[in-house]
């Protein structure tokens, strides 16, 4: 008898062989992420059509800002992302005067309500995690880049009061998410590049927020930790593996590879194919990575995926060829 996905994953992050290495992947659903129904039947059925071991839930960024003003657009991105229209951090003060928001605010609420239509179309036996962005990535979408980075520098106690207000509701909200039953969370880290921000700034800026809105789920099962971007400052993670079971990373476009953070005190990695081969290659070569990466970790606390969403331009053969390498 096969194991269900949640066995499969179990037994992988325990470090066994399982039956065989789990897959998965996620994507956007523009449009469909606009309304929480939408978003869930638009999951449920990328779901029931790939069968992957975990479902991880991927609303639109603005889900977590649109309650403290922030718009954006659906302009057609590659990877089904919005373009944010109207942000709400033009001034300095206006991080200091960022109010506190509760689960119950309608975007937040109404992400809620998504979590409990994926849970109950799917049942027991497919784990399913939120994602929750950073408060530095929250921070970037409510300002835009360029303005946050100018602040961080320039005003840093203006900017420093405005994430621990992001990082309070993200927290209260993570509370609320695990209430729904999810497994765990998403944790997406846009802001540890060198490009970014320098190791000493991610140490100010970053860390103690991160530390702030994951512990409500440190006694969670599946949760995945997500570094976003290139030359990312990956050894600032070390402490955070006893509260993230799984991370993922860019390995195939930036350091450490995959049998490289194994070496170290990761639980288990998530990676192995790049979404440039996922959308314009040939199904033969995604399965050729795909081997390269099972080979590199011997199959054990390991997860096939990509580095980050597969864009939704990426072929419907391609996601079969994915999900079928691992069998």
């Amino acid at each position: 008898m096969n194991p269900t996905h949640r066995e499969r994953l179990q037994a992988c992050l325990a470090g066994e062989q399982p039956d065989r290495p789990p897959v998965a992947l996620w994507r956007h659903f523009p449009v469909d992420d606009q309304s929480p129904e939408a978003l869930a039947a638009a999951t449920l059925h990328f779901q029931a059509t790939y069968d992957f071991d975990f479902v991880k839930v991927t609303p639109a960024s603005s889900f977590c800002l649109k309650d403290w003003g922030a718009e954006d657009t659906w302009m057609g991105d590659s990877e089904g992302t919005r373009r944010y229209t109207k942000r709400v951090i033009q001034k300095p003060q206006d991080w200091e005067n960022l109010p506190d928001l509760d689960p119950s605010a309608p975007h937040l609420s109404g992400q809620l309500a998504c979590l409990r239509f994926i849970e109950q179309g799917l049942g027991p036996d497919t784990p399913v995690i939120q994602t929750v962005f950073s408060p530095l990535a929250q921070a970037k979408n409510l300002a835009g880049n360029d303005t946050l980075l100018a602040h961080l520098r320039l005003y840093p106690e203006a900017v420093l009061k405005g994430l621990q207000t992001i990082a309070r509701t993200a927290r209260r909200f993570v509370e609320a998410a695990l209430e729904t039953g999810i497994d765990g969370i998403f944790y997406a880290v846009q802001h540890a590049q060198a490009s970014l921000l320098s190791v000493e700034e991610y140490k100010t800026f970053g860390l103690p927020f991160d530390r702030q809105v994951i512990e409500p789920a440190q006694s969670h099962w599946l949760n995945i930790l997500h570094l976003h971007g290139r030359d990312i400052h990956y050894p600032l993670f070390s402490t955070f593996h006893s509260l993230f079971s799984v991370i993922n990373w860019h390995d195939r476009e930036t350091s450490p590879s995959l049998a490289e953070a194994l070496q170290g005190d990761a639980g288990a990695v998530c990676g192995g194919l790049g979404r440039d081969t996922l959308v314009y290659r040939e199904q033969a070569e995604v399965q050729k990575e795909a081997r390269e990466a099972i080979q590199q970790t011997g199959g054990r606390r390991f997860i096939l995926s990509t580095g980050c969403v597969a864009p939704i331009i990426a072929p419907h053969g391609n996601l079969l060829a994915a999900r079928r390498s691992v069998e």
